[in-house]
């Protein structure tokens, strides 16, 4: 059983960061050429876990499914924090 009164520690490793960020990167680059909205693409994608959502072209839907979504959702929260909050 867990134990609720504690917080654990989550920390992602530096060279996953930069990978993760890549990914994001290509994948938005592909669903902007194939004329998606990558933003409206990738939230889906994040929320269900459907591949689907992101397109085969570039070979991005592959490119996406080898990084974890709280991966994904951890590098956009950072970088969200850095360039809106902690100006």
């Amino acid at each position: 059983m867990q134990d609720l009164d504690n917080t654990q520690f989550f920390k992602v490793q530096k060279d996953t960061e930069s990978v993760v960020r890549d990914v994001i990167r290509s994948v938005y680059n592909a669903l902007t050429e194939k004329g998606y909205n990558p933003v409206n693409q990738i939230v889906g994608y994040v929320m269900s876990g459907d591949p689907t959502y992101i397109t085969s072209h570039k070979g991005a839907r592959s490119l996406i499914m080898k990084v974890e979504r709280d991966e994904i959702i951890e590098e956009l929260l950072h970088f969200y924090i850095q360039k809106k909050i902690n100006q």
